[in-house]
This record gives C-alpha cells, sequence and structure tokens, in this order.
C-alpha cells in the first residue's frame, strides 16, 4: 500500500485504487498532485494605455534596446521525425508531414524496426534509442514516431515506445499497479526540454493508413493561431473507478469563464448520459469510460484534444477490448493518450485537464501541453500530429512614447515577472517594473523607460526547470 497527501485539499473523498482493466481493487490513498491551471481574477498588472496602430519595435532607430520575449512552442526546427526505413507507410508519412510542417532534412532519422509487431523488447529497443540519440541534431529538442505499431516496450515491465525513447526504457517508469517515477518536465515553464531537462518528449502519428495521416496532419496544420473559441467537456460517468479525475474539473468552468468554454457534466449517479451527444464545436473532451459510446456523433475543432481514463487504451491497435486512444484521431481529434499496461487509477498516470488546458491556451504545442500535464507518463502513450499550436503566441515587446509595452498569452499564472535594467555590464540590476500575473490571458503591461544611463534590459520569470525561482528569462545585448 502507498500512503500519500491529498491530490486536492479541498476534495475528501478516498476511493480504493481500482485495477481499470478488471473488478480488483488495490487499495491506496490518492496521491499529491498540484494542478496550477487557471486561475480566477482579474490581473492586477498596470493597465497600459490604448496602444497606436503601429508601435515602434524596440531596438529601431527610436529605440536603445532590442529585448526580445522568449517564444512559445516548439518549432519545426525543434522535432525530430523518426522513421521505420524502408517501411512504406512511415516513408509515406514522414515525407508528407515534412513538407506540411517544414522540418529541417538533418532532423528526418532513419531506423530498422519491425513495423508489424506490437511491441518490442527491451533490450532491442535500448539498441535502437541509441542509435536514434546518436543521429539526432543537438538542438532537437522532441520527437514524432511516423508508425502505430510498435507502440509498447516490454521488458520486466512495460513502458509506451514515446516515453521509452524519452527517458529510456527503465522499470522505475513501469510495473503496473504502482507508483512510478515522475516526469521533471510535469507542468514546468520550459520550452526547450532537452536543453533544460536533457530528455525529449516524444509522440506517436498513430494512423494506420496514409489517408488517416495526411488528415491528421491537415488538422493539425489549420489548428495553429487559430484562437479556437470551442468547447471543452469534462465529464464524471457512472463509471467511478475511471472518473477519478472529477476532484480536476469542477472548478473549471468558473476558472476559464469569460476565455474558454467549458462545461463539467456530472452523471456519477447514472441517471443521464455518460457521453456528449452531436457537439459540433469539441475542443476539449475528458472522459473516463472503457469505452466512449457515440463518439461519431460529434465533430471536434482542428487542434482538439480528448482522452478516457482507462487501462489499455495506449495498446495498439486492439486496446485490448477496451477503446484505443486512436479512436479518438480517427473521430477527429488531434491529439490523446493512453496507458499500455494496467496502471490502476492513478491520478497522476493520466492527464490533469487543468494543466493541459493552461499550457495550451497559453501558446504551448500540443506535444508539450500533454507531456507537461502527465506527472509519470512512463505507461502512457502520447498520440498524435505534436506541433499543433491553437493558441500560439505572438509576444511583443515594443516602445510606445514613454513607456514600453509588452504583449503576451504565455506568462504562467499566480507568478512574478519583472523587467529590469542596468548602467553597465557590472553593474547591479535595477527593477523598472514588477507584474504580478493572476490567470492566463492575453496581458498587455506597461513600463517606463529607464534611465539615459541604462546599457541593458532583462525580462524575468519562474525557472524553466523550477517554477518557484526567478529567472532571465531574455535579455538585451
Amino acid at each position: 500500500m502507498i500512503t500519500a497527501t491529498r491530490w486536492l485539499s479541498s476534495q475528501l473523498y478516498r476511493p480504493a485504487r481500482r485495477s481499470l482493466g478488471g473488478q480488483s481493487l488495490l487499495l491506496a490513498f490518492l496521491l499529491a498532485l498540484s494542478a496550477c491551471g487557471g486561475g480566477g481574477g482579474s490581473a492586477s498588472s498596470p493597465a497600459a494605455s490604448t496602444p497606436t496602430p503601429n508601435p515602434t519595435p524596440v531596438g529601431s532607430a527610436t529605440s536603445t534596446f532590442g529585448l526580445s520575449l522568449p517564444r512559445a512552442g516548439l518549432s519545426a526546427q525543434d522535432l525530430g521525425i523518426i522513421v521505420a526505413e524502408g517501411d512504406a507507410l512511415s516513408e509515406a508519412m514522414a515525407a508528407y508531414y515534412q513538407a506540411a510542417r517544414g522540418v529541417p532534412a538533418a532532423n528526418i532519422i532513419r531506423v530498422k524496426l519491425n513495423t508489424s509487431a506490437e511491441t518490442i523488447a527491451a533490450s532491442d529497443f535500448t539498441a535502437l534509442k541509441a542509435e536514434v540519440d546518436a543521429k539526432l541534431p543537438a538542438g532537437v529538442q522532441a520527437t514524432l514516431l511516423t508508425w502505430a505499431s510498435p507502440a509498447r516496450v516490454v521488458g520486466s515491465c512495460t513502458m509506451s515506445i514515446t516515453s521509452a525513447l524519452a527517458f529510456g526504457y527503465d522499470a522505475k517508469y513501469c510495473g503496473g499497479c504502482s507508483g512510478t517515477s515522475p516526469s521533471p518536465y510535469y507542468d514546468t515553464e520550459s520550452n526547450k526540454p532537452w536543453t533544460d531537462h536533457k530528455f525529449r518528449p516524444s509522440m506517436m502519428l498513430g494512423a494506420r493508413t496514409l489517408e488517416a495521416a495526411r488528415s491528421l496532419i491537415d488538422r493539425g496544420v489549420r489548428a495553429d493561431a487559430s484562437q479556437p473559441s470551442g468547447s471543452g467537456y469534462l465529464l464524471r460517468t457512472s463509471d467511478a473507478a475511471r472518473s477519478v479525475r472529477y476532484g480536476d474539473y469542477t472548478g473549471l468552468p468558473a476558472n476559464w469563464a469569460g476565455r474558454l468554454q467549458l462545461s463539467y457534466i456530472d452523471n456519477s449517479a447514472g441517471a443521464a448520459s455518460d457521453a456528449i451527444v452531436g457537439k459540433t464545436d469539441v475542443l476539449f473532451y475528458f472522459t473516463g469510460k472503457a469505452v466512449v459510446p457515440s463518439l461519431s456523433s460529434n465533430s471536434f475543432l482542428p487542434g482538439a484534444v480528448a482522452d478516457h481514463l482507462t487501462s489499455f487504451a495506449g495498446v495498439l491497435p486492439s486496446g485490448w477490448g477496451q477503446m484505443p486512444a486512436t479512436d479518438w484521431l480517427d473521430a477527429g481529434a488531434t491529439a490523446s493518450y493512453g496507458t499500455v499496461e494496467e496502471p490502476c487509477n492513478y491520478l497522476q498516470k493520466f492527464s490533469q485537464a487543468s494543466v493541459l488546458i493552461e499550457h495550451y491556451y497559453r501558446g504551448d504545442t500540443v506535444l508539450e501541453a500533454y507531456w507537461k500535464s502527465v506527472q509519470w507518463p512512463g505507461q502512457g502513450l502520447f498520440v498524435g500530429e505534436p506541433l499543433a499550436q491553437p493558441f500560439k503566441d505572438n509576444a511583443s515587446f515594443t516602445l510606445e512614447g514613454s513607456q514600453y509595452l509588452i504583449k503576451t498569452r504565455a506568462l504562467r499564472p499566480n507568478s512574478n515577472y519583472s523587467l529590469e535594467f542596468r548602467t553597465g555590464p557590472t553593474a547591479t540590476w535595477t527593477s523598472l517594473a514588477n507584474f504580478q500575473i493572476k490567470r492566463a490571458e492575453l496581458q498587455t503591461l506597461s513600463a517606463p523607460l529607464p534611465p539615459a544611463t541604462a546599457t541593458q534590459l532583462r525580462w524575468r520569470g519562474p525557472c524553466p526547470n523550477n517554477n518557484s525561482l526567478q529567472c532571465t528569462l531574455s535579455e538585451s545585448p
């Protein structure tokens, strides 16, 4: 038995740990998670005056400084594409993806792989990963696998191939109904996981035909910067063992009011439906069922994210009698997730909607937002189009009259940021403006100009590998 603190201090339920693939119970308390999602209230940052139609970019002839805010979201240059050499479908999917996204040719890595097998032995996988790591350019931050099998790495326990490629095969990341090692990437501010954490999160395209792959890739591309106004559906179903995430759902509709339309649906009593039916604007759909009914009746927006908490959604292609995660992609979602061995219903082994939605809304790609939302991802398979970025952030730092304007949606809720200057290369940094960010939204912040003696500016905020610390996020020359 694993003894632990509460997942949410406000949730007082204590369900028994359940094996989702059957009826057996494993007694253990819910483990702690701190999901920082949404937030509430309005930003207390200084209000900015209405910007002129053509603000002057900092670094122009009218300004001394050239400070650029950090970008949010991985780019095509950050992604490596792993191809099963000689497999016609894998080669074709990789070629289509490279053309659609503009991935550099140097980032295309070919490996020998038996794509007719559902699993790969841990020893064979270790050799494959060593080859991939040796071939990938140093700047690659994440990877995409262009096949649907094998999806599992089998040794003393079973890891998903996406997690094994990120961490390396290691039994501390799997092992059935037990706690596993956490991801250093969970709910972080990192936009370069390889640089910051020395691991590359991975996603599998998951399509079994070229037509399906093209449709999925095209949806991901259409999602970019679309700023969708679709709806999110958070379901607590009559399946109690698979609905343990409901504590994360209840406050989200109110927290995101005015920015996203989220609906919490409680059918725990079984009086209504365990599914949404006939919705035409699905952007998020999180639920708990072995098989999700009425899936084909709904229409998903480009960039939509959906998953169901159950045991074997990551066991491709069959799900061992449960609905595989790829059924969400076939229905029109752009990314999904499922586990590849019996995980039991630990919250940490599944996506936390509060974390995923926040990072996605702030400008992360779907690969980043999904990976950041799972605290123990070793048994979980990530599938979809990794670079989909519907809430792409176009951050700017501009000069208008006697003040700087900072515009971005990427700032972390409940966090502090500051703009500082100094008057020489060894001088002390001095605060120019401090900002307390209350919630995720498009922020327009203003700061006064520094004194004429200033020689540098810098922008500071939560560190990429430790949200509670302050780091320099960008600095002028």
